[in-house]
């Protein structure tokens, strides 16, 4: 019987000098400090959610970093999401650069996304390796570090074997599935699409631009990290839909949708791999893991409304284009859908819109006032 590559990396993660590790992470982190001159060590690209917060402490509280922070904004922020990342980039006193597509182009692109890939993130799975890597071109800053290890908890690696060597296109093969180009059609035109191009490979190697994962480098714990953020810098947890964990995406309003769409398309998504990972740990009995995908995986995401209303889609128009890209050997199986039986804890509409709103809302009260 063959092991899974998750849990070969779970036994993997228990038996790495880590101290050793760490070793090689401190080596990076002089070499680029000495390199820099006077430009930022490093950039982070950062979204304002728990690994990005954990890496800028990491870096400057332990290694004494200047980076740059990078955010691609997927402009679907959740209120709790826009407090973490405003609050992280106080905290750490960070210079920071975001990149923010136009909401029409988010919305078309939504609807593109689900029909290509299959999920409603493509911008957001892009725009997290070419925005960072464009402004690494730009401003002449070799080193990137992003979180937690691909071999971590995705099965896609391990420890001992990572499968992907980081490269211009490592973005491209582990999420967002399609470049650019191949997003071109009707809606969508090439101009539209260019901040979603990466740079040539002549241009990185014009900077020497590459990549790494800390995660490779020091003992990575979603659960003592998420703790040690909330207790120490105030980082706020909110209910995530689709899953029992209140930290994984948090900052995202479509976080249910992505892992929605994994589950129309092969069955199983985010809790049977948050579960899986705690039933490692010893956190949970298989018995528990069941109860609680059984309770979250199958059901019907409030934020699906929002993705209906930005594309101008039917709901049978969403699980007919679903449909069409399920695993082969779930053609033929019944996957379930029921009803959320609650209201979410935040408003699953974007921040901003939510700001939009509210100050409508009150310009339109004095206004009335003032008429009368």
């Amino acid at each position: 019987m063959s092991i899974c590559q998750a849990c070969q990396s779970s036994e993997q993660k228990i038996h790495i000098n880590w101290v050793e590790r760490e070793g090689q992470l401190r080596k990076i982190c002089d070499e680029a400090k000495a390199k820099a001159g006077d430009n930022y060590d490093c950039i982070i690209p950062i979204s304002g959610g728990k690994d990005s917060a954990y890496q800028l402490h990491v870096l400057t509280k332990i290694y004494g970093m200047k980076p740059l922070a990078v955010t691609h904004s997927h402009n679907w922020w959740s209120e709790s999401g826009w407090y973490n990342l405003q609050n992280t980039l106080e905290t750490f006193n960070v210079d920071h650069i975001v990149f923010t597509p136009n909401r029409g182009l988010i919305n078309r692109l939504a609807k593109k996304s689900v029909e290509m890939i299959g999920d409603v993130s493509w911008h957001d799975h892009s725009g997290i390796g070419s925005v960072p890597i464009g402004i690494a071109v730009r401003f002449k800053i070799p080193l990137l570090v992003w979180g937690e290890s691909l071999a971590e908890n995705s099965g896609r690696a391990t420890y001992e074997d990572p499968v992907h060597k980081w490269d211009r296109e490592y973005h491209l093969k582990q999420s967002a599935k399609k470049d650019a180009d191949q997003m071109v059609g009707e809606t969508l035109s090439s101009r539209d699409l260019y901040p979603y191009i990466v740079p040539s490979e002549e241009e990185m190697k014009s900077v020497g631009v590459w990549g790494i994962h800390l995660g490779d480098y020091i003992f990575w714990d979603d659960e003592r990290q998420t703790e040690f953020l909330r207790d120490t810098y105030g980082w706020k947890e909110t209910e995530m839909e689709n899953t029992y964990k209140r930290y994984k995406s948090v900052e995202d309003i479509m976080s249910g949708m992505h892992d929605f769409t994994c589950y129309l398309k092969r069955g199983f998504s985010r809790t049977t791999e948050q579960a899986s990972i705690d039933v490692r740990n010893g956190l949970l009995t298989r018995d528990e893991a069941f109860a609680l995908i059984r309770e979250h995986e199958s059901e019907r995401p409030e934020a699906l409304d929002y993705y209906l209303k930005i594309t101008d889609s039917t709901e049978e128009e969403f699980y007919e284009a679903m449909k069409k890209l399920r695993l082969p050997q779930m053609k033929d199986v019944d996957i379930p859908v029921k009803q959320k039986n609650h209201k979410n804890e935040e408003r699953l509409v974007p921040f901003p819109e939510q700001l939009i709103q509210k100050f409508n809302k009150t310009d339109s009260k004095r206004k009335y006032l003032d008429e009368i």
